[in-house]
This record gives structure tokens, sequence and C-alpha cells, in this order.
């Protein structure tokens, strides 16, 4: 799932491969996704972007947009996965979208649970589209301590440790995949009550999600999610899909995999007590 470090690394790596490019083609779904959402219908992409020529890209909080000439942007979100393909590839026939380029590159967009494919003009009028991209980054320097517990202090005392970072966009691009790892540098239990957090775990808590953010995103993502050609990133995630089997590598206890709101969430019972 795109997250905050994977929107930046996403959109470095088409800003550099894609911009100067000129759209061809763009063909609708050939695998239609009932939970993958378009602006309008997708048969009209090829006709809102044939002929325009790529001129950047940017990331943030849970988006990808890619910006054409003629104030045309495309973006995408959540469990999109985007591949680019390069004139001798063999491109894979199920897509829910593609575009072909003049000079022969393809970039190829499929989803794996649900996301949206966002073909727009001027500006998308969407809530979490505009808390992305308005909202203050954890990674900019504004993202300091003080601003941190005025967003403490924001949710109700009973609100928990993960609802708190993981929910309504209050920290763009923070997620439930980020989360894990960030939880278990603070050592902070996922179910943990804002309201009893002390003082010192609070300000663990801030440290965790700056620190934690920034090495991700400097080193292209978690090796949970793979680049535009299909490699993993290159921060290795502490607790995640790929690791809860594993023991703790602080205690060497057992690490737990529970559903909590709407997701998995991984933690070790002993260095994230919940009391």
């Amino acid at each position: 799932m795109i997250e905050l470090p994977e929107a930046l690394a996403r959109a470095e790596e088409l800003d550099k491969t894609l911009t100067g490019k000129t759209v061809e083609k763009v063909y609708s779904p050939t695998s239609p996704h009932k939970f993958c959402w378009f602006n309008g219908d997708p048969d009209s992409y090829d006709g809102r972007m044939s002929g325009k020529k790529v001129e950047g890209a940017a990331g943030f909080g849970i988006f990808v947009e890619l910006q054409f000439s003629d104030d045309i942007s495309l973006c995408f979100n959540d469990g999109v996965n985007a591949r680019l393909f390069a004139p001798t590839d063999s491109i894979p026939v199920k897509y829910q979208l593609r575009m072909d380029f003049t000079d022969g590159w393809t970039l190829l967009f499929t989803v794996a649970m649900y996301g949206g494919i966002i073909c727009f003009e001027h500006t998308y009028d969407n809530e979490y589209f505009m808390k992305s991209k308005e909202g203050l980054s954890p990674l900019e320097d504004g993202f300091n301590e003080a601003y941190f517990h005025t967003l403490l202090e924001s949710v109700k005392p009973n609100v928990s440790a993960k609802a708190f970072l993981a929910t309504e966009q209050r920290i763009p691009g923070l997620g439930n995949g980020v989360l894990q790892d960030i939880l278990f540098k603070a050592r902070i239990h996922p179910k943990k009550k804002t309201g009893k957090l002390t003082e010192e775990e609070a300000a663990r808590l801030f440290r965790s999600v700056k620190e934690v953010l920034t090495e991700m995103s400097r080193l292209g993502g978690r090796d949970t999610e793979k680049d535009i050609w299909g490699n993993p990133g290159n921060y290795h995630t502490i607790l995640s899909k790929n690791t809860y089997k594993h023991k703790c590598p602080v205690c060497g206890g057992d690490i737990v995999k529970a559903a909590y709101l709407g997701g998995s969430v991984y933690y070790c019972p002993e260095c994230q007590p919940l009391d």
C-alpha cells in the first residue's frame, strides 16, 4: 500500500524516467476491478491524456501525482501498483490502466485490494487528496514536538495509539503499514490510549514518527512494497507480514499478529506493554 515513503519514492522514480515523454495512447481496463475508482469513465482517459507531455511527478501523503502539459494530472493512491516497461519488455495483458508513450515505453497500473487512478484538470476535489497535499508533512521542519502535542490534544483520551496515528490522515501518509515500526521503536502498544501516554512516551512517539519515516523515505520505501521496476524497497521492516513469524529482535520473544481497527497490527508484548 502507498504510504508516505512510497509516495515520495514512486514520484521520484517517475519524475526521473518519464519527464519529457509524450503520451501516445491510454488503454482502458482489461481486467475491471470493482474497488478501483476513476474520475469519470476510464474510456475517456485516452482522449484526455493522449498527446500530453509529462512535466513531472510529485508525492505527498498517500498520493503520487503525474503532471502533464495543459494542466492535466493523473494521481493514484492506496493499493495501486505502477510498473514501467521498456519497449523490449513483454507487457502483461491484465491491468486497470495502460499508458503508452511515443518512445515505446509503457506505464501499467494494477490494483491489489483497492485504490484510485484519477485523471483530472487543475485540481481534484477529494478530502484525502487535499489532506495529503495541503497537510503538514511529518518530514517538514514545522512538524515539531509542539505541533505533535497539538495533534495529541485534538483527540479524545480514549483514542488508541494506532487510531491516533493512522486514521483520518492527521499525519499525511502515515498509515497502518509504517505504523508498525513507529510504535515498535517508540515501545508503545497499538491499543494504548493516548490519554495514558506519559510525557516521556509522547516524546518517544514523536521522535519515532520523524526518525522512522525519514529512514523509510531515504531508503526508497519498505521492503513490503515494490518500485516501478518491480523491486522491493530498501527499508527492511522490523514488524510486517514479512517478519512477524520471527522472534523480536530486541528481547527474543514472540511477535503477536492481531486484527485491530480494520487491519493487522504486529507488536512485541514484552517490548510494547499495554499497561
